[in-house]
Parts: C-alpha cells; sequence; structure tokens
C-alpha cells in the first residue's frame, strides 16, 4: 500500500496567514498606482510640451532669429509655421517662443489650442470645452487660457480624469484649479509650472 501524501492542517493555516500578510502589504500599493498615474500623465506631458517649446526656440535661434515683414518672429517647425513672442522689456515678455500658427502682434492672442497641436507630435485630444470630456471621443484635456493680466496671458492644460463631476455627472470647471493636476504655459517666459492636486 502506498502512504497518500497531503498538506496538514498547520501547513495550510501558515499558507492562509502568509497569504493574509502578502494581501494586507500589496493591496494598498496597487490602489495608490490610480493617482500615481494620474500625476505620471501629467507630469510627462508637461515634460514634452517643455522640450517642445524649447526645440521651437532653439530652430529659431539657429535659423538667425526669423522674422517676417510685420516684425514678428516665426519658425518653420516641421512643416508649420508657428509665431512666436516678441521682445518686451517693459512687460517681462522674452522673444522666441510659441504662441500659435496665427500671426499675431502681441502676446494676448496666445492660442492655446494652436500650441498644444502643433509643438507635439502626435498629441492627446484637447476642447476650450468642459462638455467636450463627455462621451465616447472625449477630450483628454481641458484648456483653459487666462488673459486676466494681457500682458502675460498663460495657457492652463486639465487632465480630464483628474476634474471634478457636478450632481450630473458631467465634468465642471467649477474650482477647477482646487482640485484637478495641470500645468501652465507662460509664453512670457517660456515657464512650464505642474500642479498636482490628486
Amino acid at each position: 500500500m502506498r502512504k497518500q501524501s497531503g498538506f496538514t492542517l498547520i501547513e495550510l493555516v501558515i499558507v492562509v496567514v502568509i497569504l493574509g500578510f502578502l494581501a494586507v502589504t500589496a493591496i494598498p500599493k496597487f490602489l495608490d498606482l490610480t493617482d500615481q498615474a494620474k500625476q505620471a500623465n501629467i507630469e510627462g506631458m508637461a515634460g514634452g510640451f517643455a522640450t517642445a517649446i524649447s526645440l521651437a526656440r532653439a530652430q529659431w535661434e539657429a535659423e538667425g532669429r526669423s522674422k517676417n515683414t510685420s516684425n514678428q518672429n516665426f519658425v518653420d517647425y516641421d512643416g508649420t509655421t508657428l509665431y512666436l513672442t516678441v521682445e518686451d522689456k517693459a512687460n517681462n515678455i522674452r522673444p522666441g517662443y510659441v504662441l500659435g500658427t496665427t500671426a499675431t502682434a502681441t502676446i494676448g492672442d496666445v492660442n492655446c489650442v494652436q500650441v498644444w497641436n502643433n509643438i507635439l507630435q502626435q498629441p492627446p485630444k484637447v476642447s476650450t470645452d468642459i462638455t467636450d470630456l463627455d462621451g465616447v471621443n472625449a477630450a483628454d484635456y481641458y484648456v483653459v487660457k487666462d488673459s486676466t493680466n494681457t500682458n502675460a496671458p498663460f495657457c492652463s492644460y486639465y487632465l480630464r480624469e483628474t476634474i471634478a463631476r457636478d450632481g450630473s455627472g458631467n465634468y465642471t470647471a467649477t474650482g477647477i484649479d482646487n482640485v484637478a493636476n495641470y500645468f501652465r504655459y507662460f509664453p512670457a517666459s517660456s515657464n512650464v509650472e505642474i500642479t498636482i492636486k490628486n
């Protein structure tokens, strides 16, 4: 006769206790991955955005600071004409930073969507309308141009997954700076500043 072998009750209890300890320590770490992914998303996009702004300016410098007949700075960036800031020492505006694809005489005319779509390669979808964040083909970022200071407007790019929803389940811009992850682009100085809220 063969002797049957198997697990004893003590061995099974020890395995269950070890699995319990692993679950208690590992599960909370996996739950935090969503927030870390949202943070990594905004940091990665902001880093790529800042690099693209710097590359456009570097190309403009390398090509001898091109100006058109209206004295506007511009650069042909990957087949697209980008218009750039013009130096204005009185308002602390540095030259050579992207304003968009529309010929513009002032920094107040910065077009946040044009900048996004033309400096990034295969950029995520953006919209200036918060209702475009809902639905199947929803935008990934909500874009707002702040023009309270006409001499130094800036663009804010908000990650959809971090924006609050109203009572109907629709995204809302109310109090957005207090809850969402976003970055801001300041064309006057070329600064890109990241804010992580959740």
